[in-house]
């Protein structure tokens, strides 16, 4: 069966195509808290007599310097009104004389960030600007509200180093994410001028990752790249999907393994919207292997031995900002992962005897 969306591509031809999802950091589905940066208040922003302002989210990023996507969720929770007290939306036309006034909320403290180093940190890689880490599967990257305990930024606290603070208060060092339930490399930045070019080499896309996932049937091409764009689930929130009006998604893939009912796949992550993997895997028709949330039947339980989902950041390449040399490292794949490979590769050579006459 052809993979919809995929084209196949000769096995070393350049994957031409973020990083924000798993990930750059992406919005949440509760708005967040101001910017540590961002004094809280209202803010009232004149329209002089005679002016049009035809969006007023563009209006608003460009005449207070916060970002579009943060003015816009504080626009969707109703923190922008006009001078007669009445909400706007983002693409509300505001004509002068007159104004605006937006409500920017208090940033949130994190009283519960504390060091935590009963949490171990597999360090890959070091240098003086960058930890490349191997984080396991079920840890959460960072802390978020109600969650301050127990993520791998606590794990990192402990390390005493100094971190970026440019991604927020919760999010000290972190440019990109992983699923929790998905392991492997993760970058930290150890301050804020490595942090800020981590994070423009992810959005450029001059940082290479490369995944590895067993997926549910036989992919039919050997090499591919699914081009099909990622949004909310209009059906619930709380998941992606492929949507029209999603954000372009790009995933290159390579078979590297064939087993009987699952295949096991490299795949480059292009952009990096939230769950982009699994979505792509999901679309295809091959959802990757004990995915709860976009596998169903087989799939979500895997095969035999599974307990976590098949999904693991294996390699990563990026530009140190402390040598600007080529760094290139590879975390191997877990111990439960390749018990569950080698099952599969017994299941393989037993067919492979029955067939052939030998002894089942």
């Amino acid at each position: 069966m052809a993979d919809p969306g995929a084209r196949s591509a000769a096995p070393d031809a350049p994957l031409d195509d973020e990083l924000e999802g798993d990930e750059e950091l992406e919005a949440g589905l509760e708005l967040e808290p101001a910017p540590p940066s961002v004094e809280p208040g209202p803010r009232r922003l004149a329209v002089p007599d005679g002016e049009v302002v035809r969006r007023v989210d563009r209006f608003v990023a460009d005449r207070t310097g916060l970002s579009r996507s943060y003015v816009q969720r504080l626009i969707g929770d109703g923190r922008l009104v006009d001078d007669a007290g009445r909400r706007l939306r983002a693409n509300s036309e505001v004509r002068g004389p007159g104004g605006v006034t937006l409500e920017v909320p208090p940033p949130e403290i994190p009283y519960h960030l504390e060091p935590d180093p009963t949490i171990q940190v597999d360090v890959v890689y070091e240098d003086d600007d960058v930890l490349i880490v191997n984080k396991p599967s079920g840890l959460v990257v960072h802390p978020a509200p109600g969650h301050w305990r127990g993520t791998l930024v606590n794990a990192l606290l402990a390390r005493g180093d100094h971190y970026g603070g440019i991604a927020g208060v919760a999010r000290p060092g972190i440019v990109h994410r992983l699923d929790r339930d998905t392991s492997g490399l993760l970058i930290v930045a150890r301050n804020d001028a490595a942090q800020a070019g981590l994070m423009a080499q992810l959005k450029a896309r001059r940082v290479r990752k490369t995944y590895l996932a067993l997926v549910q049937g036989s992919v039919a091409a050997a090499v591919g790249r699914i081009e099909a764009p990622i949004g909310r689930d209009p059906k619930d929130r709380k998941r992606m999907a492929v949507v029209p009006d999603g954000r372009p998604a790009v995933t290159g893939y390579r078979v590297r393994e064939r087993f009987l009912g699952w295949t096991l796949l490299e795949l480059d992550l292009i952009t990096g919207r939230t769950h982009q993997i699994r979505v792509h895997c999901a679309a295809l028709g091959h959802p990757v292997a004990g995915d709860q949330v976009y596998g169903t039947g087989t799939a979500r339980k895997g095969p035999e031995g599974l307990e976590r989902l098949f999904l693991h950041a294996w390699r990563l390449e990026l530009v140190s900002p402390a040598t600007t040399r080529l760094v290139r490292v590879e975390a191997p794949i877990p111990d439960a992962l390749e018990g569950v490979l080698d099952g599969l590769r017994a299941v393989e050579a037993s067919a492979g005897r029955r067939a052939s006459g030998g002894a089942a």
